[in-house]
């Protein structure tokens, strides 16, 4: 292939483009010849390589692209295009300039704000812009203020500079729209958990795990947003003690599941001499596990992630039997019995590989590549205990009641306006009599609503199914554990077309605007692109996502 010209094939959401421009012609000219055939204006081209050994992350505009060794790439030399194209109307009212603007005012008009990578934080970068997106969070934060009796515990007085400098960056990607350096929250982050200030052998700061340092910044928050007007803060619409039960902090009342675990032992599973062992804890986020657990469960093929939270929740542990007199195999079986506002859900892709015939060192941290799918919303009904899943049933059944009485009602009055074909008209006694079972069916289930149910969640929505929906995820590129890059992709506030949402090709997902966040890059990009990380390959792929308690 001659460097002189190259042939690019780009995925434009649906669309798959090609493209030939000369590496020597430089960044600009390429987003300006790309502009012209797709109608995206050049300022806001992003360009992501798909093909391994171009660019990192998206291309910049001082990116040498005659450093690139287009002779050794094979075709097709892919790339992903994020940005809308845009009509350029005639201007109805004074031209006001983005630099004349004050800086809150030019952040809410221009793209959100990214975060400088300050040597391989983008760990750091993604966790903080999907904390962004959790506004109880960002309520409880303005809440906390630093108390001076802190400074006789130091532990407790540097969880709390860590929470501090985490609100005051959130507060600087709001009220400028230039990218943000989260050095203090970075210096908070060392002191609080020294490992994150670990150096390789050249003295460059280390990459570090994303889910690390998301499970380190909630036990930190946890310690310090402890007050009951804290607590209330997050939580718009008020929350009861019952709803709370035991969450003592406003992070185990936002992200906390309180799991039930239940141990039976194997070779006494009916036997009333060994009954089970049920215990209760309190957990931030469930795992997907990819490879399996237990012999049992290795060879079991996880492709979605509703199949690998049903495999981390059950398994086999090896524990003493007091019936027995010794050690046997029991059936270990976890289920949700109180359900959070926001479920973190960590896709168990990194494990530890020992080496025994290595002289250099014990063992290898290993990355799973395999695909596992998700969706746009998350059933956890499944997971939950039976207490929680009768509660879940009435609004469920309620909303199924409401739905077909919706249908049959529509079609009955096709009937009567005789917009159906005359075979169906025979059905119209029939479709009635189902009317009249549904509202049946809706009084019963009125009555049910009436009685007093037990809160499955502190702060859920009313008449809540059990249904999360996507708003953030993390993901990992790279098939080096210990390297690679982390991003953060995040719906965006609203819809930026300001009408219907458009569904993706042949579902009924709603096609919803999003970001990427590449450190201090942010692109616009849509849900589609986000369901395609997967995994799979060398592309980005999900490591943490999270849900939200669907309205």
């Amino acid at each position: 292939m001659s460097a002189d010209s190259v042939t690019l094939e780009i995925k434009w959401g649906k669309e798959t483009l090609e493209y030939s421009g000369a590496p020597a012609a430089g960044v600009k000219h390429w987003k300006q010849e790309i502009q012209d055939l797709t109608g995206v204006p050049a300022e806001r081209v992003k360009l992501m390589a798909k093909t391994k050994g171009l660019w990192k992350g998206v291309l910049k505009d001082d990116f040498d692209l005659g450093s690139v060794d287009w002779k050794s790439l094979k075709p097709p030399i892919q790339v992903l295009l994020m940005g809308s194209a845009t009509q350029v109307a005639a201007p109805t009212n004074k031209t006001v300039f983005l630099e004349d603007l004050p800086p809150e005012q030019a952040a809410a008009v221009e793209d959100p704000s990214g975060l400088v990578n300050l040597g391989n934080t983008c760990y750091l970068n993604s966790v903080v812009q999907c904390l962004r997106a959790v506004s109880p969070l960002r309520r409880s934060l303005q809440q906390f203020q630093v108390n001076s009796s802190l400074g006789s515990n130091p532990g407790q007085a540097q969880s709390a500079l860590m929470v501090t400098s985490l609100r005051e960056t959130l507060q600087k990607l709001d009220s400028q729209a230039t990218a943000v350096h989260p050095a203090s929250l970075l210096q908070a982050t060392r002191v609080v958990f020294p490992q994150f200030a670990q150096r390789g052998p050249h003295g460059q700061p280390m990459q570090q795990d994303a889910e690390e340092f998301f499970s380190g910044v909630l036990t930190t928050a946890s310690s310090v947003l402890n007050k009951p007007e804290i607590i209330k803060a997050g939580f718009e619409n008020g929350v009861t003690e019952s709803e709370l039960s035991g969450a003592d902090n406003l992070i185990d009342a936002l992200f906390g599941l309180k799991m039930k675990e239940t141990l039976t032992c194997d070779e006494l599973p009916s036997s009333d001499a060994e009954p089970p062992v049920i215990s209760y804890d309190l957990h931030r986020k469930l795992v997907c596990n990819i490879q399996g657990g237990s012999d049992m469960q290795s060879n079991l093929n996880v492709s979605h992630i509703a199949e690998g939270i049903q495999l981390a929740l059950e398994g086999k542990i090896e524990k003493h039997s007091d019936v027995l007199g010794r050690n046997a195999m029991w059936t270990r079986r976890q289920r949700i019995a109180r359900l959070p506002r926001v479920i973190a859900v960590q896709f168990g892709r990194f494990y530890w590989k020992a080496t025994p015939d290595s002289q250099d060192h014990a063992g290898v941290k290993c990355k799973i590549m395999k695909p596992v799918a998700f969706s746009s919303t998350l059933d956890v009904y499944e997971f939950c205990t039976e207490e929680i899943q009768k509660v879940l049933k009435v609004s469920r059944d309620k909303a199924l009641a409401e739905e077909e009485d919706r249908i049959n009602r529509k079609l009955k009055g096709q009937l009567e306006n005789g917009n159906v074909d005359a075979m169906e008209v025979e059905d119209k006694a029939k479709e009635e009599e189902e009317v009249e079972m549904d509202d049946e069916l809706k009084s019963a289930l009125a009555m049910s609503m009436e009685e007093s149910l037990a809160p499955v969640g502190p702060g859920l929505p009313e008449n809540f199914q059990g249904i999360y929906e996507l708003f953030a995820v993390v993901t990992h590129k790279g098939r080096d554990a210990d390297g690679g890059h982390y991003m953060a992709w995040v719906k965006a506030d609203n819809n930026s077309s300001g009408g219907k949402v458009e569904k993706i090709a042949d579902t009924d997902v709603d096609n919803e605007d999003w970001y990427v966040y590449d450190d201090d890059e942010v692109s616009p990009c849509k849900t589609e692109d986000v369901l395609k990380l997967k995994g799979g390959g060398d592309w980005h792929m999900s490591y943490l996502n999270f849900y939200r308690a669907k309205k």
